[in-house]
């Protein structure tokens, strides 16, 4: 006769252990929640008031939010665009009291009461931009997800006087990619700007 496998000592030691198993992941559950308690800061939403293309916006947001997130979100500025949202494409370029700043590296409770210009803001009504009407007429973009942030950094290229040479407009451009490489468009838009 074969013998038994399978042991009351077998079936009371398998259980215990499925039953101990059973308990850990509350017990690993509950140290995570007090350790995340501990360690790390609590979501604060507050309450912002932005000054966008001259129009006054009151909103609630977490204080970790970018201004990018809070344009794009709850305003619904979607011309600003996101790219690779580190700080290293220029697609999200917008003017903060008249300075070029990513949105995607700028808290939105950072820019509290400051003026913030989009690419929706510098048209007036129906009267474009001249960098905008530049863009066209030289062929400064091409897909145009870019386009925004281009126009965004040569706008700033123009009023910081950075226009003296090709080498100094490119310089200056350098922290905004165009995969399509409309970069010669985009130099001769902002030559024709600056004359």
């Amino acid at each position: 006769m074969e013998k038994q496998k399978y042991s009351r000592r077998f079936f009371l030691g398998t259980s215990s252990m499925a039953a101990a198993l059973a308990l850990v992941p509350s017990g690993i559950k509950a140290f995570y929640q007090d350790l995340k308690t501990r360690l790390l800061p609590v979501k604060s939403i507050q309450t912002l008031s932005l000054i966008v293309n001259k129009k006054t916006y009151t909103v609630k947001a977490d204080t970790r939010t970018t201004l990018l997130d809070l344009l794009r979100e709850e305003l619904e500025l979607t011309g600003t665009k996101k790219g690779c949202d580190h700080g290293q494409c220029g697609a999200c370029t917008v003017h903060v009291n008249g300075e070029r700043v990513l949105s995607c590296l700028t808290l939105a409770a950072m820019v509290q009461h400051q003026p913030v210009t989009t690419i929706e803001g510098l048209a007036e009504g129906d009267q474009l931009h001249p960098m905008q009407q530049a863009f066209i007429e030289c062929d400064g973009f091409q897909c145009g997800y870019c386009t925004p942030g281009q126009i965004m950094s040569a706008v700033a290229c123009v009023n910081e006087g950075h226009t003296h040479s090709v080498e100094e407009i490119k310089e200056f451009m350098s922290g905004n990619l165009c995969r399509c490489g409309a970069y010669n468009g985009i130099v001769e838009s902002i030559q024709k700007v600056a004359r």
